[in-house]
C-alpha cells in the first residue's frame, strides 16, 4: 500500500504547500484512491505519477473548501482527457450538491457515470476486491469522517502437502486455488480454496482521518491499523489561543492518542499555514514536531507535499520525502 501526500496544509495554500490531497494506492499497479480534494489537486497529479483515467474512486472527508474545491476541476479534465470508465464519488451528501450544481451551472457535462455513495450513511461500507472501506464520525464544525482502508484478497499460500497427499498433482487446479477460487478436477470433485490454502500475514490498514478535534473518536477504527494519518492543525499552545470554535486538533492530542493505543506509525499533515518548513521562518513547523515526539514513541512522521510512503508486507513503513 502506497500514499503521497499531494497538499498538506490547513484552510489555505502557502508557496510551499497546497490545500489537502492524498492519493493511494493499492490493488492492480496503477489503480488509485483520492482522498480529499482542495483546490489546485489536479495541478499537484501533474507532479506525480497518478493519473485520473487510472482513478478509482474519490472519498471526501467533510465538505469545507479546502477538502472539496478541487472537485468540479478534476472530474471535467477527466471528461476532457476521453475517460469512460465510472468514477466512485464518496462523500457527504452536500458535495453531491456542490458538484452537481458548479457543472450545472458552467456548461459541464461529464463522458463517465459519477456513481455516488452517502459516506454519513448508517451502513455504509465499501469495497473494490483490493481493499475494504470503512468510515468513522468525526468531531469537526460539521460533519466529518476518517476512512479506514484494509486490504482484502491476500494472497494465499497452497498446502502442498495437503493437495498430494489427497493425490491431487499440480495442474491448472493449483493455480485456481492459490487465487482463491474454487476448482473442479476432470472427476467432477470439487476443490475448495480454503481447504488447500492459507493466508499467512495480517492484512494492512491505513486510516486516514479528516478534520477533527477528538481523536478518541477513532480508538476503535485503529485496532489492527499500522498507520494512522491526521491532523495537527497547531501545536497545543496556539490551538489554546485559537479557541475551540475552529475543531482541530493539535498535535499534543493526536500524539497522546496514538500512544495510547499504541500505533506503530503517525503521520501528521492539514497543518496551519502560519507553519514553515523555511528553517529560517518562524513559526517553525519543527515546534509540531518537537511537541508530538515528546509524547509519542512510534513512528512519526510530519507530511510535505510529494512525499509519499509505501507500507509492505512486513508492515514498515518506508517513507520517501519529497526532493
Amino acid at each position: 500500500m502506497e500514499f503521497t501526500f499531494l497538499g498538506t496544509s490547513a484552510g489555505t495554500p502557502t508557496r510551499a504547500r497546497n490545500v489537502t490531497g492524498l492519493a493511494l494506492q493499492h490493488g492492480k499497479p496503477k489503480h488509485w484512491y483520492l482522498i480529499d480534494c482542495g483546490e489546485g489537486t489536479q495541478q499537484q497529479l501533474l507532479k506525480t505519477r497518478y493519473s485520473v483515467m487510472q482513478l478509482q474512486a474519490i472519498f471526501i472527508t467533510h465538505v469545507h473548501g479546502d477538502h472539496t474545491f478541487g472537485l468540479p476541476g478534476l472530474l471535467t479534465s477527466a471528461s476532457m482527457l476521453g475517460r469512460s470508465e465510472p468514477l466512485f464519488l464518496i462523500a457527504p451528501r452536500p458535495v453531491r450538491s456542490f458538484v452537481e450544481a458548479a457543472l450545472g451551472n458552467t456548461d459541464s457535462s461529464l463522458s463517465y457515470e459519477l456513481k455516488f455513495i452517502d459516506s454519513e450513511a448508517s451502513d455504509f461500507a465499501w469495497e473494490d476486491g483490493a481493499c475494504q472501506v470503512t468510515a468513522t464520525a468525526l468531531s469537526h464544525r460539521v460533519s466529518c469522517r476518517a476512512f479506514a482502508f484494509t486490504e482484502t484478497n491476500l494472497e494465499r499460500q497452497l498446502l502442498k502437502e495437503k493437495l498430494l497427499a489427497d493425490g491431487i498433482e499440480a495442474g491448472p487446479a493449483w493455480g485456481k486455488l492459490q487465487q482463491g477460487l474454487d476448482a473442479v478436477l476432470e472427476s467432477g470433485t470439487l476443490l475448495r480454496s480454503d481447504d488447500y490454502t492459507t493466508i499467512t500475514r495480517s492484512p494492512r490498514k491505513i486510516v486516514v482521518g479528516g478534520d477533527n478535534d477528538t481523536p478518541e473518536l477513532l480508538q476503535e477504527t485503529c485496532k489492527d491499523a499500522q498507520v494512522l494519518i491526521h491532523e495537527a492543525t497547531y501545536t497545543q499552545e496556539v490551538a489554546d489561543r485559537v479557541g475551540t470554535w475552529p475543531q482541530h486538533s493539535s498535535a499534543a492530542q493526536v500524539a497522546r492518542f496514538a500512544q495510547s493505543v499504541k500505533l506503530p506509525n503517525l503521520v501528521l499533515t492539514h497543518f496551519s499555514s502560519r507553519y514553515q518548513f523555511n528553517p529560517n521562518a518562524y513559526p517553525h513547523i519543527g515546534e509540531v514536531e518537537s511537541e508530538a515526539r515528546g509524547i509519542y514513541r512510534g513512528n512519526l512522521y510530519l507530511a510535505r507535499d510529494f512525499d509519499s510512503y509505501r507500507l509492505d508486507r512486513e508492515m514498515n513503513l518506508v517513507a520517501r520525502e519529497s526532493s
